[in-house]
């Protein structure tokens, strides 16, 4: 029960809908009833057996009131039957049992018109709510978790939601009403038959409880395993060179149909237990209708207790619960499948963000003297990537950061983004630890180029302008001259507003790192790390690359993390790493006459 008011509390900005439904549905399950009940004057003008009551009964109270009806009923009967005869009076109770049907119709379809702005309502807000929670999570999140599972949950399992954990809405409601109304009824047209309802019902329940019972634990497996093929999805669109270069297709469809084959195993399962509710549940009913037929029956020809236009209107009603058993018990498989999404759902929303602001984090928009790592451990998982680690960068100083793949130089520039914490140390700008400062505005002071050029389906200027959404075309094409970018990007069919493609796949490698340069340079923060960013390139493009990092870097504080060392041999200082530490620090030419590890680092660089 914990998940439905969970889930609920997306629900209280349509209230009203809610009310409206409510109300709607209260309505439909009393002229339900009373459109059933409407058939006993029918039927006693259609069998002439109605008494004859020629004077207008009295109404003596409530305890009475069934016999006032009966005698009411009779008296209007054979009055106008007297005054315009029989075929006027079958016509006058036809059109009342048209306008019952029809108003219960009509209160149907509103209830139905409002819960829909609910659902699609609470759809849109739990898809909104995941996918600010996604992105907001730090990305150690998600290197433990498959992408397809991630996109699963705000898809699928949303939509699972909307579809049969929110039918929970009409179970509460509309059914049980309905179910109400006519056990009312049927109370009133015979106490002793209704008895023998209630005496099959928790029989009922308890057979149709064990069907749905596994239902539950075969959903939540049936969405894990969707998750599963949405990840071989997302990674085969995202590798398909590799895939096409090394001849893999048939390992990734053997992969693909595994996994489509235990989904299809499993939904298989899911959908036959869940299509045995509506079958069972008439079944069980039909039994039920058959001894109230035999009994009833029993009343009308031998006892004399129930005359034979009542008989009928209350079979009438007692097929009438047949409908709405069958739609709480097709709703209860839905709720226990829903259970399952909502789990999967939750579980994402609640998740703790373990980098987060506090109540006292502090804004700061500015950078006036210094950045200091002090004595920072890290380690991801159980591999330990930093020890000890201590730098102190100056305003406006250029620090390279070198060594072999592994030393720890990437992770450097996660910590001072705060995309990982330190688990041992502080970071500081300015004298305050970055953990006491809004992760906005800490980002706010920092502009990051890595070595993968991370661009959007988009144009080329809203991609530029990412730091800075309302920036001018002027301001978006000054940025892609300081970054080089300007001239290929005024040969594209519309400028800087020509659609890249999916991860800007119409353009080079070095054409999409001088976006991300062009990118870094409209935002215009004080603070530049650079991951790599020339080392995936070509040496035509490297050199277009260099100068435009030059370009950027001017009057800044950088961090330079490089693989290849001509690029940063201007730099204030470089430190050269090893497993996580520093083992020597200075400038090139001090660096190049002590001859150790950051000579060998070049001279390996010289022959490549």
């Amino acid at each position: 029960m914990d998940y439905f008011k969970k889930i609920f509390r997306f629900a209280r900005p349509y209230r009203k809908y809610a009310v409206l439904n409510v109300i709607c549905n209260i309505l439909y399950a009393l002229f339900a009833t009373l459109s059933m009940v409407s058939l006993i004057p029918m039927l006693t003008v259609l069998f002439g057996e109605a008494e004859n009551v020629t004077t207008r009964p009295a109404y003596e109270g409530l305890g009475h009131l069934k016999s006032y009806l009966e005698d009411y009923l009779n008296y209007y009967i054979t009055t106008t039957n007297e005054n315009h005869g029989a075929e006027y009076t079958l016509g006058a109770m036809v059109v009342i049992i048209i306008s019952l049907f029809l108003l219960k119709n009509l209160f149907n379809y509103l209830a139905m018109f409002f819960i829909t702005f609910l659902r699609n309502g609470v759809l849109k807000d739990i898809r909104n709510a995941m996918y600010k929670k996604v992105v907001e999570l730090p990305i150690a999140y998600f290197s433990e978790k498959r992408k397809g599972d991630v996109i699963a949950r705000i898809s699928s399992d949303v939509l699972e939601i909307q579809h049969s954990f929110l039918s929970i809405l009409e179970l509460i409601v509309r059914e049980p009403l309905t179910i109400v109304f006519t056990i009312v009824a049927m109370f009133a047209l015979s106490a002793k038959l209704t008895l023998f309802v209630f005496i099959f019902i928790p029989v009922s329940g308890f057979i149709i409880s064990m069907i749905g019972k596994r239902l539950k634990k075969q959903s939540d497996q049936a969405q894990l395993e969707q998750g599963y093929f949405l990840s071989i999805i997302e990674e085969t669109l995202g590798g398909l060179k590799v895939i096409k270069g090394f001849n893999s297709e048939k390992y990734f469809n053997k992969r693909f149909r595994d996994s489509t084959k235990r989904f299809y195993q499993l939904s298989n399962k899911i959908l036959n237990r869940q299509n045995l509710a509506s079958p069972a549940s008439e079944f069980l009913g039909i039994i039920v209708i058959a001894i109230l037929l035999w009994y009833g029956g029993h009343m009308v020809l031998i006892e004399g207790s129930l005359n034979g236009p009542v008989f009928i209107t209350y079979m009438g009603l007692a097929y009438n619960i047949l409908t709405p058993a069958k739609a709480i018990s097709k709703a209860s498989y839905g709720v226990k499948k829903g259970n399952a999404a909502a789990e999967r759902v939750l579980q994402v929303l609640e998740e703790k963000n373990t980098i987060a602001d506090t109540p006292a984090s502090r804004t700061k928009d500015h950078f006036d003297s210094e950045i200091r790592i002090d004595r920072i451990n890290f380690q991801y998982e159980e591999e330990k990537v930093l020890r000890n680690f201590s730098l102190h960068i100056p305003k406006g100083k250029t620090v390279a950061l070198v060594g072999q793949s592994g030393s720890g130089k990437s992770t450097i520039a996660n910590l001072l983004t705060r995309f990982y914490d330190v688990q041992e140390g502080s970071i500081s700008i300015d004298g305050i630890n970055i953990r006491d400062m809004e992760l906005q505005s800490l980002r706010g002071l920092m502009g990051l180029v890595t070595q993968d050029s991370i661009l959007f389906n988009d144009t080329v200027k809203a991609n530029v302008s990412l730091g800075k959404e309302n920036a001018t075309d002027q301001e978006v094409e000054e940025a892609l001259k300081v970054a080089n970018a300007y001239e290929f990007v005024s040969q594209l069919p519309q400028g800087i507003h020509t659609n890249i493609g999916d991860s800007g796949n119409k353009l080079s490698g070095g054409q999409k790192q001088r976006l991300s340069i062009a990118r870094a340079v409209l935002k215009n923060p004080p603070i530049m790390i650079l991951d790599e960013a020339t080392s995936a390139l070509d040496t035509e493009s490297e050199k277009l690359v260099q100068k435009a990092l030059e370009n950027m870097m001017k009057n800044r504080t950088s961090v330079v993390i490089a693989h290849r060392l001509s690029t940063i041999q201007n730099s204030d200082l470089i430190v050269v790493m090893q497993r996580g530490e520093i083992v020597e620090q200075g400038t090139h030419n001090e660096l190049m006459e002590k001859n150790s590890n950051y000579r060998k680092l070049v001279d390996m660089q010289s022959f490549e």
